[in-house]
C-alpha cells in the first residue's frame, strides 16, 4: 500500500511563502504521475498543480500560474509545491495524489492514492 505524507504546511501572511513536500512511502511510484489538489472549507476539492513522472510536463490552474510550482526529485521520491505571493484564498488543506501512469492529470478520479492533507492558512 502506498502511502504519501505531505509536510510543510502552516500559517503564514498574505504575500509570504511556503513550500510543501509530500514523500511516498513505496519507490514504486517514485516516477509517476504526481499533483497537488486543495480544498477549503465549504467547496469542493480543485486541482492545483500536476507534474509527470519526470518532471518535464506540469500543468497549474490559472488561479495559482505564476505563483506555485510543482517540482519532484524522484530520487528522493517526492514531490514538492513551492507557493510564493500567498493570498488568504489560498487558504485550504492540501492534497498530495500520485497515479499509476507517467502522465499528468488534473482530476481527482484519475489518480490512485492520496495523502492525509495539510493545512495552509494565510491571513490577510
Amino acid at each position: 500500500q502506498v502511502q504519501l505524507v505531505e509536510s510543510g504546511g502552516g500559517l503564514v501572511q498574505a504575500g509570504g511563502s511556503l513550500r510543501l513536500s509530500c514523500a511516498a512511502s513505496i519507490r514504486t511510484f517514485s516516477n509517476h504521475a504526481k499533483g497537488w489538489f486543495r480544498q477549503a472549507p465549504g467547496k469542493e476539492r480543485e486541482f492545483v498543480a500536476a507534474t509527470n513522472w519526470n518532471g518535464a510536463n506540469t500543468y497549474y490552474a490559472d488561479s495559482v500560474k505564476g505563483r506555485f510550482t510543482i517540482s519532484r526529485d524522484n530520487a528522493k521520491d517526492t514531490v514538492y509545491l513551492q507557493m510564493n505571493s500567498l493570498k488568504p484564498e489560498d487558504t485550504a488543506v492540501y492534497y498530495c495524489a500520485a497515479r499509476g501512469a507517467f502522465s499528468l492529470a488534473t482530476t481527482g478520479a484519475l489518480y490512485d492514492y492520496w495523502g492525509q492533507g495539510t493545512q495552509v492558512t494565510v491571513s490577510s
